[in-house]
């Protein structure tokens, strides 16, 4: 599958937020543009500068105790734009991200059937 197929194969929450965004670098702020199961896409501030496959964390603060952490990878860079491929969540926080997306979507079967394509082999 290419990459932009991979981009749009699930859902996205658009969710104005500001998020934390750490790498080797150091941590700046960044502003949310979406989420989904699999991924972030940031506006990061234009003194970032990020590389494609550069290891980094993501928290976001839904309310006060209320946190989605994601581990991934910068898979993309379009001017101040970064994707992030998630790799790996805490269970809370996947809980979280799942009611998000169950929340916003309006779809109860969405989340079912992007759980199944997470999980496919």
């Amino acid at each position: 599958m290419n990459d932009a197929a991979n981009r749009r194969q699930f859902w996205r929450a658009v969710f104005d937020s500001t998020v934390r965004l750490t790498t080797d670098h150091g941590t700046v702020d960044a502003q949310l543009i979406d989420i989904s199961l699999k991924g972030v896409l940031l506006e990061a501030p234009g003194r970032w500068q990020g590389r494609i496959g550069e290891p980094c964390h993501i928290k976001l603060h839904l309310a006060p105790g209320v946190v989605i952490a994601m581990w991934g990878q910068v898979a993309h860079l379009e001017g101040q734009h970064v994707g992030v491929r998630g790799e790996s969540s805490d269970v809370d926080s996947i809980t979280h991200l799942r009611r998000l997306v169950e929340l916003n979507s309006g779809d109860p079967t969405l989340l079912e059937r992007e759980l199944q394509t997470l999980l496919a082999p």
